[in-house]
């Protein structure tokens, strides 16, 4: 299994056997990663595939010092149920997505 940050496509890749199998989209402005959807094969849901791949991509974000906008519903509750990455989400922004204010 492989993770790939498809820039051109402005989206995170999973593959397996050269199949894609999930996808993150998003887009980028200066300083800023707005998450916009995630979606997994049907074949290849509830594996944790996506849950890595975002994982991944949290950790990019946090490399390259962006803020994070979870308007996908599944980055929102990864970040709430990894509390390390809640401080990639702006406070002012969070309860937008019901995220903890402190």
């Amino acid at each position: 299994m492989t993770i790939v940050d498809d820039k051109e496509q402005s989206r995170y890749e999973t593959n397996l056997d050269g199949e894609t199998i999930a996808v993150a989209d998003y887009v980028k402005q200066p300083g800023i990663v707005s998450f916009t959807h995630t979606e997994t094969v049907d074949a290849h849901k509830g594996q944790g595939h996506a849950g890595r791949m975002i994982d991944r991509a949290l950790h990019d974000a946090r490399d390259e010092s962006l803020e994070v906008i979870p308007f996908c519903w599944f980055v929102a509750q990864y970040i709430a149920d990894h509390p390390e990455f809640l401080d990639l989400v702006p406070v002012d922004r969070r309860a937008e997505f019901g995220l903890p204010t402190e």
